[in-house]
């Protein structure tokens, strides 16, 4: 029963909640970009680059008679995508954080000068 319990333990805590829901918002987010490239980005800005090469996706693109290399195109233009999405994210997270930033709270007892002052009125008694 005890290592059920520790594996009940290890499976409900926080950070493995987290990477799971993740793990599952990136997947979706993935289709995402995918449906972004395919079907908005290839028909506006590859259109003409694909009709001359006989083609209607970018996917289908070979070289050598069968190295995709659309596929890596679509590939690098899907991380590219992602990247920068997430690069605005991070920089919006960054920023929320910045002003929530608390300014330092000085000491509350007594300064350096204010400790001498004692120090001298003692000495002078």
């Amino acid at each position: 029963m005890g290592m059920i319990s520790e594996f009940k333990a290890f499976a409900l805590r926080g950070n493995v909640v987290e990477l799971a829901i993740g793990v599952i918002v990136g997947g979706a987010f993935g289709k995402i970009v995918n449906s972004f490239i395919e079907d908005v980005i290839t028909p506006l800005l590859l259109k003409p680059a694909l009709a001359a090469a006989n083609l209607s996706r970018i996917e289908e693109l070979t070289i050598f008679g069968g190295v995709k290399y659309g596929m890596f195109i679509s590939a690098l233009i899907n991380f590219i995508i992602i990247a920068f999405v997430l690069f605005l994210i991070i920089k919006g997270l960054n920023a929320t954080k910045k002003e929530e930033e608390i300014t330092p709270v000085a000491p509350s007892g007594p300064t350096q000068e204010e400790l001498l002052i004692q120090i001298r009125d003692l000495l002078k008694k």
